[in-house]
C-alpha cells in the first residue's frame, strides 16, 4: 500500500508518516520500482498502534521505546501521565473561570479586560494587604463580576480582605448569591462562615433570605447566629428561638436582644418573645449571669408586659438581677413620660457609652470574641 493510500485509510497525514519513518517509529516495509514508499499490514497495524499511544498523551519518543524496549512497563508512566493530565486540567480550569470572569464584566474595551485581569492577579497575591488593595482600588466604572467576588470571599481566610470582598460584594449590583449558597453546603465550616456573612451583607439580593433561613439549621452554632441576626433585623420572626439562645449563651447577645426589640414591634410576635425570655428566667438551670442578660433583653421589647416583668424582677432574690431590673425601671419611667426610646440601649451600654453596668460588672457578652469580619 503506497502512503497515500495509507494516509486515506488511517488518517494519518502523508507528512506525519514521513516524520514517522524519519524517527524509526514506522518504515515501511518496502520500496515500489519507482523508490516510493510501500507499507506492508504489519507497517499500517503500526501506524496504528502509534496512534493509540500518542491518544494518551505519549510523546514520540515515549511511544518509540514503548513499542522496541520490553523493560519499559507502563504503569509508572501512566501513573505520571494521569499527573501530568491533572495539572492541564487544573490550569485549563483556572483559564475558563477567568475567561468567564472577563465575559462576565461585559468589558466595553482591552482597558476593561486589563483591570479585571488585574483584579484577579491581585486576588492570587499571596499577600493580604495586596490583595485588600487590589479589592479596594477598583477605578470607578470598572464592572466587576459578583460570581468572581463572591468566589473570593468564600476563599479568603484575613478578615481584613474578606471585610472589604464583602463589601465589594454588596456594591457590585450583580448576584453572587448563587455561588455563596453553594458555599453553605461545603464541608469546611469557615467556608459557611464566610458565606454566611456576605449572605447577611446583601440580604436584599433575591433568593439572600431563603438561603438565609437554610442556614438557621445549619449545624454550627456561629453560622445559626449570622443567618438569625440578619433574618430578624429584616422581621424573620422564624429567627426568634435561636435569637433568644443566644442571649442565654451570652454569644453576641446584646445584637440578639437589640433584633428581639426590633421583632417585638410586631404585638403577635411579642408575646412569643416575651414567652421564651420568660421561660428562661424562671429555668432551673439559670444562673446569675444568665438572668442578668435575660433581663437586660427584655429592656428592648415593646408592650407593657415587659415593664411589668421588669418591675416584679426589681423585687428578684438574686441581688444583682435585682439592681439591674430596678436600673432598666428608669429607662422605662422614661418611656412612660413620653420621651424617646434609645433603640440599642444595651449596644450603647456594651461599648462603654453609658458607664459601668449597676453591678460594676462588664457588659454581657463584651468578653465574647466576635468572629472574624464581623463588626
Amino acid at each position: 500500500m503506497l502512503i497515500g493510500d495509507v494516509a486515506r485509510h488511517s488518517g494519518v497525514s502523508t507528512r506525519m508518516l514521513r516524520h514517522y519513518d524519519a524517527l524509526g517509529l514506522v518504515r515501511p516495509t518496502g520500496r515500489t520500482v519507482g523508490g516510493y514508499r510501500e507499507y506492508s499490514a504489519e507497517d499500517v497495524r503500526r501506524i496504528f498502534h502509534v496512534e493509540s499511544l500518542r491518544s494518551l498523551g505519549l510523546s514520540l519518543k515515549q511511544v518509540g521505546r514503548a513499542l522496541e524496549d520490553p523493560a519499559f512497563t507502563p504503569s509508572t508512566l501512566v501513573s505520571d501521565l494521569i499527573r501530568w493530565t491533572e495539572d492541564r486540567l487544573e490550569r485549563e480550569q483556572e483559564l475558563l473561570e477567568r475567561l468567564r470572569a472577563i465575559d462576565a464584566s461585559a468589558p466595553t474595551g482591552w482597558q476593561d479586560v486589563l483591570h479585571i485581569v488585574e483584579l484577579m492577579q491581585g486576588l492570587n497575591s499571596t499577600s493580604a494587604a495586596r490583595r485588600q488593595q487590589a479589592v479596594l482600588a477598583r477605578p470607578e466604572g470598572v464592572s466587576v463580576p459578583a460570581e468572581l467576588l463572591a468566589g473570593a470571599v468564600l476563599a479568603e481566610s484575613d478578615p481584613n480582605v474578606a471585610g472589604a470582598l464583602r463589601w465589594a460584594l454588596a456594591r457590585s449590583g450583580g448576584d453572587g448569591v448563587a455561588t455563596l449558597a453553594a458555599g453553605m453546603h461545603a464541608e469546611d465550616v469557615d467556608i459557611r462562615r464566610r458565606a454566611v456573612l456576605a449572605i447577611a451583607e446583601m440580604s436584599e439580593a433575591p433568593g439572600a433570605t431563603a438561603v438565609l433561613a437554610d442556614a438557621i439549621g445549619d449545624p454550627d452554632a456561629t453560622v445559626r447566629r449570622h443567618a438569625a441576626l440578619a433574618l430578624g433585623r429584616h422581621g424573620v420572626t422564624a429567627a426568634v428561638p435561636t435569637l433568644v439562645g443566644m442571649v442565654v449563651e451570652g454569644a453576641n447577645d446584646v445584637d440578639a436582644a437589640e433584633v428581639l426589640g426590633t421583632l417585638s414591634q410586631d404585638p403577635g410576635c411579642a408575646d412569643r418573645i416575651m414567652a421564651a425570655l420568660v421561660d428562661e428566667l424562671a429555668a432551673p438551670t439559670a444562673d446569675s449571669a444568665m438572668r442578668i442578660r435575660l433581663t437586660q433583653a427584655l429592656v428592648e421589647l415593646s408592650g407593657t408586659t415587659a415593664q411589668e416583668v421588669l418591675r416584679q424582677l426589681a423585687h428578684d432574690d438574686d441581688p444583682a438581677v435585682a439592681l439591674v431590673a430596678s436600673a432598666f425601671v428608669g429607662v422605662l419611667d422614661e418611656r412612660s413620660l413620653g420621651r424617646p426610646r434609645r433603640r440599642g440601649f444595651l449596644k450603647a451600654r456594651d461599648r462603654g457609652a453609658a458607664g459601668p453596668r449597676p453591678d460594676g460588672m462588664l457588659p454581657p457578652g463584651s468578653e465574647t470574641a466576635r468572629p472574624p469580619g464581623s463588626a
